[in-house]
């Protein structure tokens, strides 16, 4: 275990902060909190570039069970090793938002589905790293929490932990951790501009003391200036999406199960009631649809003033595994929003943009952060006559389609929001986390006159001060 050790931090009983995932990298997101002699897991996710036992959170680090394991959000990159930790740990009590609890336990149901799918295909001997079993187990000891409720560990000395909205998804929350000395505020992924859905994220009081911020980076390197408004991008968006229509051709939007699936879905259907979109057929894949009927139960957390139409106004995708019904389906126009947002290789969006750039008439839209080493890059920045692999069981295919773009719906916290938020908080120490070596190096080059600045990577350990 490496340890950066500052020479004006020398204390009896120092506080320290330790990296297990999410360190200079977005994924398997795991750190370590310890304040009081307690020892805090913030997140416990899994790697989704990674396979087998490399996209777990490094583990090894943990000397002894956690005495809690704190949630942000349902995001598999932020809670899909949490009943891996809990077959090492079985005493481990997880916290999280109510919403996040309902969430998470079918996203973490349909990990084992997917690993073992994976396991057929590819071999991998590792999958699954947990069995449904694990993940009831996981469920029974996770407890849901209101926001703005705060409850007190059962810890000693005692530790208070309060969920605020932090505007990314559905149950997501910042983490305000009061010990006896020090007060934690972990951002978890947040976001301050208002989804079709969801509202940004709930303002701190001002009069807030932080001595440490966690915060992520995922944007900090992307100069905002440029980018359109939320508004405008929907309209361009929905010109795109008429043309391809209107052409005779389909479109395929690949998005994230949870958050940019529902959101996608009830823009799309108001285009339409708006005569902007053609009225044709659209669907959505499985886990998609499971995470919409939580958004329906769970729709007084939505913005007010959301319109959350009825998932029975969504089609099913049927079973993309079979070619001849992913040539059923975009035979003629349609709208087919499917997993993963990235395209990683055998999803469903995968699966359908392997028969669709076969073709010249249909268009591919991706509506979120599409990372540089996944075959949804590849496919973005792909000219015709490329050859790609969408899958690892069938030969790659040749690019016929040009028509693929990316809009910028992202649901994370421009650089100069979380600039912002760490100029309210006045923190002692704010700790970067979840982004890339860029990113992170643009908000510790722009906030270090404001607060100590520190950005561990996976495997690292510091010590912060008082």
């Amino acid at each position: 275990m490496a340890r950066i050790i500052f020479d004006y931090m020398v204390k009896s009983n120092p506080i320290t902060f330790s990296v297990l995932g999410g360190g200079g990298e977005v994924g398997a997101n795991c750190f370590l909190l310890c304040v009081d002699g307690h020892q805090i897991l913030l997140d416990c996710g899994t790697h989704p570039k990674k396979e087998g036992l490399q996209a777990l959170p490094d583990f090894s680090m943990l000397e002894r069970a956690p005495d809690a394991l704190i949630i942000s959000h349902a995001h598999v990159d932020h809670c899909g090793a949490v009943p891996y930790l809990t077959q090492l740990h079985p005493s481990v009590r997880s916290f999280t938002t109510v919403a996040t609890a309902r969430i998470m336990d079918r996203m973490l149901h349909n990990s084992v589905a997917v690993m073992g799918s994976i396991a057929k295909e590819r071999g991998i001997l590792e999958y699954p790293l947990y069995e449904h079993k694990d993940v009831n187990f996981a469920m029974r000891g996770t407890q849901g929490i209101e926001y703005g409720v705060p409850i007190l560990l059962p810890l000693d000395p005692p530790a208070e932990v309060t969920f605020y909205f932090s505007g990314h998804v559905m149950g997501s929350a910042s983490i305000l951790l009061r010990f006896t000395d020090h007060v934690v505020c972990y951002t978890g992924d947040m976001c301050e501009t208002d989804q079709e859905l969801m509202a940004g994220w709930d303002p701190l009081e001002k009069n807030f003391r932080v001595d440490t911020l966690i915060t992520e980076s995922t944007h900090g390197a992307m100069d905002a200036s440029g980018v359109r408004p939320y508004a405008e991008e929907i309209e361009r968006l929905g010109v795109a999406v008429a043309g391809v229509l209107n052409g005779g051709g389909a479109v395929l939007i690949p998005s994230f199960a949870l958050g940019r699936t529902q959101e996608m879905l009830n823009i799309i259907a108001r285009l339409q009631e708006e005569g902007k979109v053609p009225q044709v057929p659209v669907y959505a894949s499985g886990l998609g649809r499971a995470i919409y009927e939580l958004y329906d139960r769970f729709s007084h957390y939505l913005r007010k003033g959301a319109n959350l139409r009825p998932l029975e106004q969504f089609g099913r995708i049927g079973n993309v595994w079979h070619p001849i019904e992913v040539k059923r389906l975009i035979d003629k126009p349609c709208i087919v929003v499917a997993t993963s947002g990235m395209m990683l290789e055998n999803t469903p969006s995968a699966l359908i943009a392997q028969e669709m750039v076969r073709h010249t008439q249909h268009g591919i839209f991706f509506v979120g952060y599409v990372d540089p080493d996944t075959l949804g890059h590849r496919l973005l920045h792909a000219k015709v006559g490329d050859v790609l692999r969408f899958t690892g069981t069938h030969p790659p295919q040749a690019v016929s389609l040009s028509n693929i773009q990316r809009f910028h719906f992202s649901a994370h916290a421009s650089r100069d929001a979380v600039t912002r938020r760490i100029a309210q908080l006045s923190p002692k120490n704010t700790i970067f986390v979840h982004g890339d070596p860029d990113a992170i190096a643009w908000m510790r080059n722009h906030t270090e006159s404001m607060t100590r600045t520190f950005s561990p990577t996976l495997g690292q350990t510091i010590e912060i001060g008082d």
